[in-house]
């Protein structure tokens, strides 16, 4: 089944952006996947990789996705008990 990674709310595109450089401790999102690849250990480079395995590119979002989930979560509490 196709996936459709698009942003619902294009406005949001940049503080996603934010958001993933801070969770990958990086300036620039774009390099966020480079170096989660770099730490897993899977040869990403630059254009098409299509020589990587569904496993391989499963560890590079699997690290920014679920960084960038725990880090909205956190985000959430944060703000519910500010108004509590």
């Amino acid at each position: 089944m196709a996936r459709r990674n698009r942003i619902l709310v294009p406005e949001a595109r940049e503080g996603l952006d934010n958001l993933k450089a801070k969770v990958a401790n990086t300036q620039n999102s774009d390099n966020a996947k480079f170096e989660a690849a770099e730490e897993a250990g899977v040869p990403l480079e630059k254009g098409y990789n299509g020589q990587l395995t569904a496993r391989q590119t499963g560890k590079i979002g699997g690290r920014l996705g679920g960084s960038m989930v725990r880090e909205l979560v956190k985000m959430a509490e944060e703000s519910l008990n500010k108004k509590h």
